[in-house]
């Protein structure tokens, strides 16, 4: 399974929302949800960005990626690797970290397991649901010195919660209009 979270931001950029491929095929790159679908034996139940999952900042890390497939084949083999399962991506100049990457087997049964950051498992039955939360990256200055209105905008396209752009940009939104109601900082 090959799936990438969001990149750090630069300074002047936003980081990249990253949807990542879904490769879970033994090497083909299987982009479209019904191709994989097709030519795999897995059901993709769940695949898109996760709300507040970026690096806070006056420009924000991109997205991370929420992935839940069921594995569709008896004694399936999954290698998983990466980094951030233990320390998420770090932000500069005062901006904040990204979040977590995270896999969760749940086996047919109820059984959990957790793989490390780099880990061959094998024997997974059929029926076993896999849960990966590809984490975002980290922002870039100060998340305070980020418009507003940009802010306000991003709560209403789901982006980041009304709760995190209060807690970490300093920006209370209106939830049913999604007009800034109290900010603190610069506003553009």
């Amino acid at each position: 399974m090959g799936l990438k979270g969001g990149s750090g931001a630069l300074r002047g950029v936003d980081g990249y929302d990253h949807i990542g491929m879904i490769d879970a095929s033994g090497g083909l790159l299987d982009q479209d949800y019904e191709m994989f679908e097709q030519q795999t034996p897995h059901v993709l139940m769940r695949h898109e960005y996760l709300c507040d999952s970026a690096g806070p900042g006056q420009w924000r890390g991109g997205l991370g990626v929420e992935t839940i497939f069921k594995i569709g084949a008896p004694n399936t083999q999954l290698v998983v690797f990466g980094d951030g399962d233990v320390e998420p991506a770090f932000g500069l100049h005062s901006g904040g970290c990204g979040s977590l990457n995270s896999i969760k087997l749940r086996y047919p049964g109820g059984k959990k397991y957790l793989p490390l950051s780099l880990d061959l498992i094998t024997g997974v039955p059929e029926g076993t649901i896999y849960h990966q939360q590809a984490g975002g990256g980290g922002g870039y200055g100060d998340p305070h010195d980020r418009p507003a209105e940009l802010v306000a905008r991003e709560v209403r396209d789901g982006i980041i919660s009304a709760r995190a752009a209060r807690d970490r940009y300093g920006v209370v939104v209106d939830e049913k209009t999604y007009q800034v109601k109290q900010a603190r900082g610069k506003s553009r």
